[in-house]
């Protein structure tokens, strides 16, 4: 498996990954498909210097997909950003979500960001165990904020200080 920077020529790997979650589950609060131009224009707007977007492949092959993005766009928030990740539901379970988040961490981290911020609709067990294995810790709790397939759906937020991250805050 390699990780490496996405390309607007993976959306529509990418955008089968991120609609699935979309379609069959609460992981995602967008509740129609995302059309894979859509998904290219944002690779093609990220930026390995400022919020990189990263792929990881195996024999050709996307399992998954992690980027940043802005937390608040207010000018004392530079130094925070939020993560999102997707895997393949083939690929779960097999360290990939790990990879990525290491990979994607320690360019934030060279990047000179100090707080990642990720949000988790709850339950999501996977998501949390994967948010923790990096070292996150939940610092927020929105009950019932969203809501899809007809129920109300709670937001978790998780963060991790870069100034850790990699210093023995990883738990495996």
């Amino acid at each position: 498996m390699i990780i490496r920077p996405a390309i607007p020529a993976d959306a529509p790997a990418i955008a089968a990954i991120y609609n699935h979650a979309i379609i069959h589950t609460i992981a995602s609060f967008w509740t129609e498909p995302r059309p894979d131009a859509e998904i290219a224009g944002e690779i093609a707007a990220s930026s390995e210097d400022t919020y990189p977007w990263l792929v990881a492949e195996h024999s050709n092959h996307i399992l998954g997909s992690a980027w940043s993005k802005p937390w608040n766009p207010r000018t004392a928030y530079q130094h925070t950003c939020e993560v999102t990740i997707y895997i393949a539901p083939d690929a779960q379970g097999q360290g990939v979500g790990s990879a990525l988040y290491t990979d994607l961490f320690a360019r934030l981290r060279a990047i000179g960001y100090k707080h990642i911020i990720g949000g988790i609709s709850l339950p999501n067990e996977a998501s949390v165990r994967l948010h923790e294995r990096m070292g996150m810790k939940q610092v927020a709790l929105f009950p019932g904020i969203g809501e899809k397939f007809g129920t109300a759906i709670d937001v978790g937020y998780w963060q991790v200080t870069l100034d850790d991250f990699g210093r023995g805050t990883m738990r495996t």
